[in-house]
């Protein structure tokens, strides 16, 4: 994944044309579609921002803040008639809340698959290569590919004006005096 932030390093002779600049050039010319791969994408710089660490962190600390509740509900029990509202509240709550938490395991861990399946389709090692690492690296190859085709675009236009000059130079000389 690394060698793709080196496509803006890799200069041509005149020092003015990236491989980055080459590749979209190509691109625009040859399969226009896919230089709005950043139109799917759209979600690459929020993901970015997700920490693995901290969801799990965040996870331990809802699942151990339902085992506090779940011995709240069992010291109840103690407690007689007086608090057997408590208990049935607390009961309703914690079959729901149960169920919320598995859904969440679930989910947490069907995404650390997939951070892995991701990292793995790049060719990386999930453990060399976090989850974190390989979104920075899209999304920086995202933002000098966008970079660089607007760039090219501007770059044509500037050649398309000085052709134009030089159109009207020529077109002026030919003109009898």
């Amino acid at each position: 994944l690394d060698s793709l932030l080196k496509l803006t390093d890799t200069r041509s002779r005149n020092n003015k044309t990236t491989l980055m600049h080459y590749l979209c050039k190509v691109l625009s010319d040859k399969v226009p579609e896919l230089l709005d791969v950043d139109k799917d994408l759209t979600h690459l710089e929020v993901a970015s921002k997700i920490q693995l660490k901290s969801l799990a962190e965040e996870m331990q600390a809802v699942s151990k803040g339902l085992e506090k509740v779940e011995q709240e509900l069992t010291a109840s029990e103690n407690d007689g008639l007086i608090s057997e509202g408590f208990r049935k509240l607390l009961k309703s709550f914690l079959n729901m809340a149960e169920a919320e938490v598995k859904s969440l395991a679930s989910l947490y861990v069907e995404t650390g698959r997939n951070a892995d399946s991701l990292a793995q389709y790049f060719g990386e090692d999930p453990t060399r290569c976090p989850f974190e690492q390989v979104l920075a690296i899209l999304l920086n190859f995202i933002n000098m590919f966008i970079k660089a085709q607007e760039e090219n675009i501007k770059q044509a236009l500037l050649e398309q004006k000085k052709a134009e000059k030089e159109a009207e130079k020529e077109r002026i000389k030919m003109l009898p005096s």
